[in-house]
C-alpha cells in the first residue's frame, strides 16, 4: 500500500508568533512524535526574541497537541533544536543555542556578541521540560565565535555514547566548521568532538553498521553540493570533506537519518535555490543516492526526517506557495511511496 499524506503543524503568523522556523522531529521510545521549531515573535529574522517550541502527537502525526514553550528567555533568541533520545532510559535530550535577542550573526562572528549552548530534557515523553542549564564552558572553544546546535537530530550511537551534529566560526579568520559533541554518560555531561574542514556549517550525522559515522554538511565551497566526511573512532576525528555530487544543495540546511543497516535517507530543497523538497533513499551507506520522490514543488527550505516504529518515514519542513516560511508541514509515506518510479 503506498501512503503519503501531510499536515500542517504550525502556521506562521497564528498562536502569537511572526514566524515558525528550523524544525526538528524525533519519534520517543513509547512512539509519539515531537515536533520542535523556533517560534519567531516579530518577524521571520534570525535576530529577535526567538522562544523554542514543541508540538506533540500521539496518533503518527495525523493530529498534533497545542504548541508548548519548551524554553523562553526575555530578551533573547533560544533556538536551533537538535534533540537526541537515549535509548535505554527513554531521556529526551534537546541542545539549544541562545544570544541577546538584539545580537546578529554578523556581530557575533566578528566578536560583538555572545553566543551560548544549553540543554533541557524530558523524562515523561516530551509532555514536560526540566529548566535549561548552560553548557558553554564545555562545548564551545573560547576561540569559536558563532556557534549552532543542529538543528536537527542527534543520534545514540551502538557504543552507547550520545552524539549532537553542531558548527561554529573561528573569532580569527572567520572560518566556519561542522563539528560533533558528545556525551559518554546518558546525557549529563558533554564534550567537545572532531571539527571538519573548512566551508562547512549545519550539519547531520548517521552511524553505518560497521560504526562509521556518516557527517553529512551544508556547504560554502561555491559548488551547491552537500560536503561530507567519515569518522571511524567514534566522531573525534573526520575525514577530509568531500562533495556530494549527486546532493545538489541552495546552501541549506539538510536531514539525514538511518532506515535500516546502511540504508540512509535524506532530504533538502533539491535546487540551487530553496524549492523541490526531496526525500532520497541509499542503500548502501551514503555512497550512492538513486532513489528520489519529490515533497513539495515549491518553496522549501528546513526538514527533519524520523522514522515511526510502523517503519513509516516522517519529514518535518518548512515549505509555502510564495515563500518557504509559511508554514512547517509534517508529511508521513512508506518505502512503497518512496521507491515508486523518481520524478523526472
Amino acid at each position: 500500500m503506498v501512503l503519503l499524506r501531510q499536515t500542517r503543524v504550525y502556521q506562521s503568523g497564528q498562536d502569537g508568533y511572526h514566524t515558525y522556523r528550523i524544525p526538528a522531529v524525533v519519534t520517543t521510545r513509547k512512539g509519539a512524535l515531537l515536533a520542535f521549531c523556533e517560534g519567531r515573535k516579530n518577524s521571520s529574522s534570525d535576530t529577535g526574541e526567538i522562544d523554542t517550541l514543541v508540538k506533540r502527537s500521539t496518533d503518527a502525526g495525523r493530529t498534533w497537541s497545542e504548541q508548548q514553550v519548551v524554553v523562553h528567555r526575555d530578551g533573547f533568541t533560544i533556538g536551533n533544536p537538535c534533540p537526541v533520545i537515549e535509548r535505554k532510559s527513554g531521556t529526551i535530550w534537546l541542545p539549544l543555542t541562545a544570544n541577546p535577542a538584539t545580537a546578529t550573526e554578523k556581530q557575533i562572528r566578528a566578536g560583538g556578541g555572545t553566543r551560548t549552548a544549553w540543554l533541557t530534557h524530558s523524562r515523561d515523553d516530551g509532555r514536560t521540560w526540566a529548566p535549561v542549564t548552560e553548557i558553554t564552558s564545555s562545548v564551545k572553544d573560547p576561540t569559536w565565535a558563532w556557534y549552532a546546535t543542529g538543528p536537527g537530530v542527534g543520534i545514540h550511537m551502538r557504543t552507547g555514547r550520545l552524539l549532537v551534529p553542531c558548527d561554529h566560526s573561528v573569532l580569527s579568520d572567520g572560518t566556519d566548521h561542522s563539528h560533533v559533541i558528545y556525551s559518554d554518560d546518558q546525557g549529563r555531561t558533554w564534550a567537545i568532538g572532531g571539527v571538519a574542514g573548512d566551508h562547512t556549517d549545519e550539519s547531520q550525522v548517521a552511524e553505518l553498521s560497521d560504526g562509521t559515522l556518516l557527517l553529512n554538511m551544508r556547504s560554502y565551497a561555491g559548488r551547491n553540493r552537500r560536503a561530507i566526511a567519515r569518522s571511524r573512532d567514534g566522531g573525534l576525528s573526520w575525514s577530509k570533506v568531500e562533495l556530494d555530487e549527486t546532493l545538489i544543495e541552495p546552501v541549506c540546511q539538510a536531514s539525514l537519518v538511518t532506515y535500516a543497516k546502511d540504508e540512509l535517507l535524506f532530504s533538502n530543497p533539491a535546487d540551487t535555490v530553496r524549492d523541490r523538497m526531496t526525500v532520497r533513499l541509499s542503500r548502501d551507506g551514503g555512497r550512492t543516492w538513486p532513489v528520489r520522490r519529490l515533497l513539495h514543488g515549491g518553496p522549501a527550505a528546513y526538514s527533519c526526517l524520523t522514522v515511526l516504529h510502523d517503519r513509516t518515514i516522517g519529514c518535518l519542513y518548512e515549505r509555502g506557495n510564495q515563500h518557504p516560511y509559511e508554514e512547517i508541514t509534517f508529511a508521513r509515506f512508506n518505502l512503497d511511496w518512496l521507491t515508486e518510479p523518481p520524478v523526472a
